[in-house]
């Protein structure tokens, strides 16, 4: 799912809000997830799970087409942990669609026998 999905699907859900609005909503999410992230901060959704940020240390790497050995800096990468909840859900069978319904009969009222 891709942002511009997730806001259509908002959007979809509540038509009371207007797309602008849904937008601004999802943006301001993410940017304060984004700002919590540099900080260091933790960020613990209950029921679907906790990003935080992991250090990576300075190590020697190879250039995979010359085979030169390239120095790569340390550096900070956000790391995803699933809550339980979200894999519970996750894990759950699907739920089937409803089958459509049968006409209760031509509408002149039910035979009897």
């Amino acid at each position: 799912m891709t942002k511009s999905e997730l806001i259509e699907k908002i959007v979809t859900k509540f038509a009371q809000v207007s797309r602008k609005d849904t937008e601004i909503i999802v943006n301001t999410i993410f940017d304060t997830m984004i700002e919590a992230l540099k900080k260091g901060d933790r960020i613990e959704i209950r029921g679907f799970g906790s990003f935080h940020i992991r250090t990576r240390k300075a190590r020697e790497g190879r250039n995979p087409k010359s085979g030169q050995a390239v120095h790569v800096p340390e550096k900070r990468v956000p790391f995803f942990k699933v809550g339980r909840g979200l894999k519970e859900r996750i894990n759950l069978p699907p739920v089937p669609a409803e089958a459509p319904r049968e006409p209760s009969g031509s509408g002149s009222g039910a035979e009897q026998t």
